[in-house]
């Protein structure tokens, strides 16, 4: 028996098909799996929309409020479109923030408010990966917990109100120097100059190799919570592999839509990696099944997801049936554009700062009389902050701590400069 992909509640009284105009004030996008990318990217950034599933259609089509129609849109395009691109409002930036998860608003936030001139660019959403979190209920403050899509969104509101420019949709490819100023030079081609710049790009999910995993994405297996897809999951059987935070809160939220939810873990104990509160909920949760010691090998379907099969330590190779597979099993650093840029990367990729950087600093190129500062890299004036950081810890407070100390930093390196 074939799964077939999950159906969005269509607009009332929406005829089949495209609307030919706008007057909604609502996106309409319609397609397959090469919609999800759009459907991910509207959900992540607020904006209202109705999807129209067309499961064989290799098209992805939106359709904007103002009735502009766009096929097979890139998220620059789509964007552009509605009126999300916005172009910065200087040629140089006393900080330029890379990335804006919590490390990159709370470094927004603090830089605006004591006066400088700050520019954010994020290449996706505004949260990052923490911005996909259904619920974090260890930040303090929020007693009752807080989505990361709500503490985003608020994070974004107060760094505007402060004054920084937040550039979406605007990736970084490399970087370098130009008249004693940090150069970013961006994937459309355009630049921007920082007296200084911070990157906190964070982590993209790490892929996961095995059969049929390639073929299927986005028609059933997904990277991340994917919470524009939780909806789709009602009356379903949901797989999620992880044993950090995010696979465990993506778990929590699916299984408020689907009929069964099955957490795969490699190692035989969650608890050391998942916070003790949230694991006790999954175990309360009726629909919620977490096995350990194991690991997915292949998964199969036609035009979707139809099942997978794990190795059980016990139980030897197990196929069952599966209409969603959610992957969130660590992170690769987002630091491709800092290769060319020659700074001191550990074996997997994350940024050495301070302390952490390999000595002697003179054979990183360093070239000033003092150590680099906490956050700082081998280039001065370049911090980092987050997930990004080698040796970080993995949690929001901590992002935010970071990006705020990072300021502290800049106003040092800036006083000197």
């Amino acid at each position: 028996m074939n799964a077939t992909p999950p159906t969005s509640p269509a607009t009332p009284g929406a005829a089949q098909g495209l609307p030919a105009g706008g007057g909604t004030g609502r996106v309409v996008v319609t397609g397959g799996r090469h919609a999800y990318p759009l459907r991910d990217f509207l959900t992540r950034n607020d904006v209202n929309f109705v999807y129209l599933d067309e499961s064989d259609s290799q098209d992805a089509i939106c359709v904007l409020p103002d009735g502009t129609r766009l096929t097979n849109p890139s998220i620059v395009e789509l964007a552009r479109g509605l009126g999300l691109l916005r172009a910065p409002r200087l040629d140089t930036y006393d900080l330029v923030i890379v990335g804006a998860g919590p490390a990159g608003l709370a470094a927004a936030v603090y830089a605006a408010s004591e006066g400088l001139s700050t520019a954010v660019l994020e290449s996706e959403a505004f949260g990052g990966q923490a911005g996909t979190s259904s619920r974090i209920e260890n930040y303090l403050g929020f007693p009752d917990g807080i989505s990361g899509a709500e503490l985003a969104g608020r994070a974004r509101s107060q760094a505007e109100r402060l004054g920084a420019d937040l550039l979406l949709a605007r990736e970084v490819v490399s970087g370098g120097e130009r008249d004693g100023r940090l150069l970013l030079n961006l994937a459309d081609g355009a630049q921007l100059a920082g007296r200084t710049v911070l990157s906190a790009s964070g982590v993209d999910w790490r892929r996961l190799d095995a059969p049929g995993i390639d073929g299927l994405l986005h028609a059933g297996v997904y990277y991340g919570a994917a919470s524009s897809e939780a909806p789709g999951t009602r009356g379903r059987d949901v797989f999620v592999v992880g044993a950090g935070n995010s696979a465990g809160q993506a778990a929590v939220n699916f299984a408020e839509f689907a009929r069964s939810v099955t957490l795969l873990v490699r190692g035989q104990d969650p608890a050391a990696r998942m916070s003790a509160y949230l694991l006790n909920r999954l175990k309360a949760t009726d629909n919620v099944t977490i096995l350990t010691g194991v690991s997915i090998t292949s998964v199969a379907g036609d035009n979707w997801l139809r099942e997978i099969t794990y190795q059980d330590r016990e139980r030897g190779a197990v196929t069952v049936e599966a209409h969603a597979l959610f992957l969130c099993i660590g992170g690769e650093p987002r630091t491709q554009w800092a290769v060319d840029d020659r700074l001191a990367l550990d074996p997997a990729g994350y940024l050495f700062t301070g302390d952490d950087l390999p000595r002697p600093l003179v054979d990183l190129g360093w070239p000033l009389g003092r150590d680099p500062y906490p956050l700082e890299t081998n280039r001065p004036g370049l911090f980092v902050a987050g997930d990004v950081r080698h040796g970080s810890t993995k949690r929001v407070a901590t992002a935010v701590g970071e990006g705020a100390m990072a300021v502290q930093l800049v106003h040092r390196y800036l006083a000197r400069e």
